[in-house]
């Protein structure tokens, strides 16, 4: 079984180029990690180095721990990367330190703990694989430097070997679209505003909330370089883009004979923004075009061989014919090769999950056989929840990653799946024949839900799944906060047991609770756990804040919790507004909804507002930050307004990506809500039906106004988390255990 991975994976290592760079720089590369991590003195306790030798079969990473007490702490690895994971190992389980999105817990004990003999761990996977297409826009879009250097520390500390480095495409399809012929009016037409680019570069959108500024470009090309260099630097590989088919309009112009095809719409936009032009794959111009834009990219920022494409991602080809999916498949595959002989072709396994009805056995079989074995590597994207290798046969025996995807959209919303993600990895492994060669972590967002991807990240080095996860959740929180406090520990286990246990393929961690969705009398509020367990995860948070609320770390996670629980409660308060309305009620109505859109939203905002992790301003700012004049700042700025609410022109994929932030609870979420309690209210006292397609009508005035507002938000935050979390839970708690919501 296991046979059949190894012998691809070492195809792909020989492929890929496998563990370059040289292993003086990468140690180089770790060394200025730990001194960025823990600052110059404490990091003159550590001897890195690098030595290939270390492992033990090629292209699986190990790392080796000796030393402390009295002597340095030395960390050894087969590659930047590995020893920089090792590094990381010592921290957690020898120092109880936390390496995490929203705040580091790096208290040092004195002397530095000692490692009894010499830990040695090789990984079971060649891979360990971080980001979504996705990612790019709803996370990384507004990113500087300085930010970019933070997460490339993360991912080398979490063993990320392989990641998407795709910043910066736009400005070589710029050249390249020149270099055809296509006028500077033509390509500003074409591509999408920033934080709409991930589903530019698939083919879903084009135009929308364009176009892109000149200083746009050249700052991407920037970050790319600085990116890939760091990258490099740990000995990770970076998955450069390659072109999937879709092309500009304005190529029908320059080329009146070329062979296209108009695709259909996407995401409720008309084709205006969607309904893209996609090459037939036997027209000449397919392989000129494609080989052009890899000749160009590679020029300007060079190779490590894998590269990413998705040519039908939640868009149905034209034909279900295997000769025509085969083509398609083949020609993008070509265009790599003709460039770089060696290449490697990343493919998002999602279309297959997503439109199962389409994909069947022959149509699978078509894209899947059309690239030399070994030489497509698939991204089971949600496998803890929807896996496709088992129903594809390990993917008819090419490479793949069993992927955790996790988070839609970005959203906030305590979410996780960790019993399915804690045993997915083994069953692929262990599937038969399987050609599993490494894990993933996809989520579409990230910045929330720490603990699944601490999680998540310790099973890439495992060869079997953690064996009790309450006690691992509990060491968990010990490390987060850096000291072991029984009811922190208590808190965790009953969010492990409910928010973070959903099971069956219904699970998706895209947030629908009746607060981030605008309002109506059909709001689902079901939840797969038991409420009881987040009220009183979040009793035990507070009772622990004596001892913890110096930690960051437990602020940020009574903050997150706080948040959970006020989103229960609007659940709760609109059931009882809609019960009311139902029944004809005006007294219950105006009081359930009173609390809910006057007391309950502006007491979230408040909250929210102590941390800056959860500030509207903050979000802003960043877009803002990356224009070089005011008219930038304001059209990155409408951009990011239009991620966060309408999505589109006419709220196309509304709320998809919603957020609790402090200043849109106050200026989206709660207008929304008050405007929806009034026409409830007015229903009733005139004894006229709701009309929600009016109401619809009418919120939509609200919700394009907040996209189109100037109106600026504090950027740093402001009043006590303990403080404002004490105060709703004084205040909500007793009502949720007497079952009286007045």
């Amino acid at each position: 079984m296991e046979a059949v991975a190894v012998a691809v994976g070492v195809l792909l290592l020989a492929g890929a180029g496998g563990a370059a760079g040289d292993e003086a720089g990468e140690a180089a590369a770790v060394r200025a990690l730990v001194a960025r991590l823990l600052g110059p003195g404490p990091a003159a306790n550590f001897s890195v180095s690098v030595e290939r030798a270390l492992a033990a079969e090629p292209g699986f990473d190990t790392y080796s721990l000796s030393g402390g007490g009295a002597a340095l702490v030395r960390v050894r690895g087969s590659t930047g990367v590995a020893a920089a994971a090792g590094l990381h190992r010592y921290l957690r389980d020898f120092c109880g330190c936390h390496v995490a999105w929203s705040s580091s817990q790096l208290r040092l004990p004195r002397p530095l703990p000692a490692v009894p003999g010499e830990l040695t761990e090789a990984t079971p996977n060649r891979y360990r694989y971080y980001q979504n297409v996705c990612t790019q826009s709803y996370s990384f879009v507004w990113w500087d430097w300085a930010r970019w250097e933070r997460e490339i520390d993360w991912m080398a500390l979490n063993g990320i070997n392989l990641a998407l480095a795709w910043s910066g495409q736009e400005a070589i399809w710029q050249r390249v679209y020149l270099a055809l012929g296509l006028t500077q009016a033509e390509i500003d037409e074409f591509f999408t505003g920033p934080a709409f680019l991930a589903w530019g570069r698939m083919g879903n959108l084009h135009t929308w909330d364009g176009p892109l500024p000149h200083a746009w470009h050249i700052k991407q090309l920037y970050l790319q370089h600085r990116i890939l260099d760091r990258m490099r630097s740990f000995g990770m590989i970076p998955v450069l883009p390659a072109f999937s088919g879709h092309v500009p309009r304005a190529i029908t112009r320059v080329f009146p004979r070329v062979n296209v095809t108009q695709m259909g719409s996407w995401g409720h936009f008309n084709c205006s923004y969607s309904c893209s032009f996609l090459l037939a794959p036997e027209d000449p111009i397919f392989p000129i075009l494609g080989s052009l834009f890899l000749r160009e990219l590679t020029k300007e920022f060079g190779t490590d061989h894998i590269y990413g494409a998705d040519t039908f991602n939640e868009m149905q080809p034209p034909s279900s014919e295997p000769s025509y999916l085969a083509a398609a498949t083949a020609a993008v595959y070509e265009a790599m090769i003709a460039v770089d002989t060696h290449a490697v072709w990343l493919l998002q396994g999602w279309l297959f999950q997503h439109q199962p009805q389409f994909w069947g056995p022959a149509q699978v079989r078509a894209v899947l056989g059309a690239v030399p074995r070994g030489r497509l590597l698939v991204l089971d994207l949600f496998a803890e929840s929807q896996p496709v290798y088992t129903r594809t046969a390990s993917f008819q025996g090419q490479p793949f990653i069993w992927c955790m995807l996790h988070n839609f959209g970005g959203n906030h919303g305590l979410f996780g799946a960790l019993e399915a993600v804690n045993r997915g990895p083994q069953a692929a492994r262990l599937f038969p024949n399987s050609t599993m060669v490494g894990t993933g972590m996809a989520p579409e967002g990230i910045s929330q839900n720490e603990v699944v991807y601490s999680l998540m990240a310790e099973l890439s080095w495992r060869k079997d799944p953690v064996p009790d996860l309450a006690a691992w959740v509990t060491s968990f929180a010990a490390q987060r906060y850096g000291v072991s406090h029984p009811d922190a520990g208590a808190a965790w286990r009953l969010l492990l047991r409910s928010v973070y246990n959903c099971s069956g393929e219904a699970c998706r961690g895209h947030n629908h609770s009746p607060l981030v969705r605008r309002p109506s009398l059909q709001m689902n509020t079901t939840v797969w756990y038991n409420r009881s367990d987040v009220f009183e995860a979040w009793r035990l948070l507070l009772s622990a804040a004596a001892t913890l609320a110096a930690s960051p770390t437990f602020r940020y996670d009574l903050l997150d919790v706080t948040r959970q629980a006020v989103q229960e409660l609007v659940s709760l308060y609109y059931e009882e507004a809609r019960s009311a309305y139902l029944s004809k009620e005006l007294r219950s109505l105006l009081r359930a909804g009173g609390i809910l859109a006057y007391e309950l939203l502006p007491a979230l905002d408040e909250v929210l507002a102590s941390d800056s992790h959860f500030l509207l301003g903050s979000w802003l700012e960043q877009a803002r930050a990356v224009a070089v004049s005011e008219a930038e700042a304001d059209f990155y700025e409408q951009n990011s307004r239009y991620q966060l609410t309408l999505w589109g022109p006419e709220g196309n994929i509304l709320d998809y990506a919603n957020k609790q932030l402090a200043g849109l609870v106050a200026s989206y979420y709660t207008p929304r809500w008050r405007l929806f309690l009034e026409a409830l209210a007015a229903s009733v006292a005139q004894g006229i039906p709701f009309q929600q397609h009016q109401f619809d009508k009418n919120v939509f005035q609200l919700e394009q106004a907040f996209v189109l507002s100037k109106q600026r938000y504090p950027s740093q935050p402001r009043g006590d988390t303990v403080d404002l979390a004490k105060k709703i839970f004084l205040k909500y708690y007793p009502r949720w255990v007497a079952g009286s919501w007045e």
